[in-house]
């Protein structure tokens, strides 16, 4: 059995010869999907089931953050109303590596029949998807990085860059700018906010709300009570973190009867919470904190010793910003 870095570094290497395998077969189907989208005068409607859907709502994601207004069609949703979305001035961007995924198929009739173009992103030219499709991209591997086979890994890596691929070009095509991403995004300057490290913005020195494993609780309110950032962080004696204290958790414990009075600060602390580097932009700790429904960061140095904390307010401002709720059946 081979070991984990022995492993690790095959797996990259075969998902990066996937990627690299793409540049020589480029060709003008690809130009000619590019203008496709860039001229039509509806959106770009991504649509893939399984890991591939996962991929085609982050293409739909990099599409609309860059000037190319998008949507994703969930295929089985499709065949039970959703395909009320679609207009003849879209191009549907479909996204299977097989090209016979059977839901994605299913509703390809019904796509051309609503005027709708079609781009395949696909690894195979003579599949149901590409025969359907006015234009195809070829996003094939040799090989996936998973020993079984079975698991899409290289598959959708390459599909990942090949989308990446499209929105940078036509990011360039429309002559998309900073002054246009600023515009995209609620606040009149959190483009710009956004691009800034967050060491630039993260609560540091005294006001730290910091307390050790060993702190009795009682205590831990105290800190908590007097840095009001609605956290505290729980180190080690070196500094490191080790966990995160809210106000939301002392709640829910006094809800369920825990005793929390006659606990320590570890005893009662979140593990293991999420964390981010303090060169690491704040975007990135926005994205974070609603990938995982938070409000807060610790920043942590590369040994993982506390250097500060984010807020979602140092980023976006009180009183402006809420999640939104998760969808029915969406992970967090």
């Amino acid at each position: 059995m081979s070991s984990p870095l022995v492993q690790a570094r095959e797996v990259l290497k075969i998902e990066a010869e996937g990627i690299l395998s793409l540049i020589d077969r480029l060709d003008d189907q690809f130009e000619r999907a590019v203008e496709m989208i860039y001229g039509c005068s509806g959106r770009t409607i991504v649509s893939g089931i399984g890991k591939s859907g996962l991929i085609a709502r982050k293409i739909v994601a990099t599409l609309n953050s860059t000037g190319s207004p998008s949507l994703f069609l969930h295929p089985v949703e499709g065949m039970h109303g959703d395909l009320g979305m679609v207009t003849p001035e879209d191009v549907i961007l479909a996204v299977s590596n097989s090209g016979e995924t059977e839901e994605l198929t299913a509703i390809l009739p019904a796509l051309k029949g609503l005027g709708a173009r079609i781009v395949a992103l696909t690894g195979v030219a003579d599949s149901t998807l590409a025969r359907a499709a006015d234009l195809i991209i070829d996003t094939g591997v040799a090989r996936e990085a998973c020993p079984l086979g079975l698991a899409p890994t290289a598959s959708t890596t390459a599909a990942l860059a090949m989308g990446d691929a499209l929105a940078v070009c036509l990011l360039t095509r429309r002559g998309f700018n900073e002054a246009d991403f600023k515009a995209r995004h609620p606040g009149g300057h959190l483009g710009a906010r956004l691009s800034v490290k967050v060491r630039e913005v993260m609560i540091t020195g005294s006001a730290l709300p910091l307390v050790s494993l060993e702190t009795p609780m009682r205590e831990a309110i105290g800190e908590l009570d007097a840095k009001r950032q609605g956290h505290a962080l729980v180190v080690d004696r070196t500094g490191r973190l080790k966990g995160i204290l809210s106000d939301g958790d002392l709640r829910r414990a006094l809800r369920d009867g825990l005793a929390v009075l006659e606990m320590s600060a570890g005893e009662m602390m979140t593990s293991d919470p999420k964390a981010i580097g303090p060169d690491s932009l704040a975007l990135e700790a926005l994205e974070t904190m609603e990938q995982f429904q938070i409000t807060a960061l610790p920043i942590i140095d590369r040994q993982d010793r506390v250097v500060g904390l984010i807020h979602l307010h140092d980023i976006l401002g009180r009183g402006r910003f809420s999640f939104r709720p998760l969808a029915k059946g969406e992970e967090a």
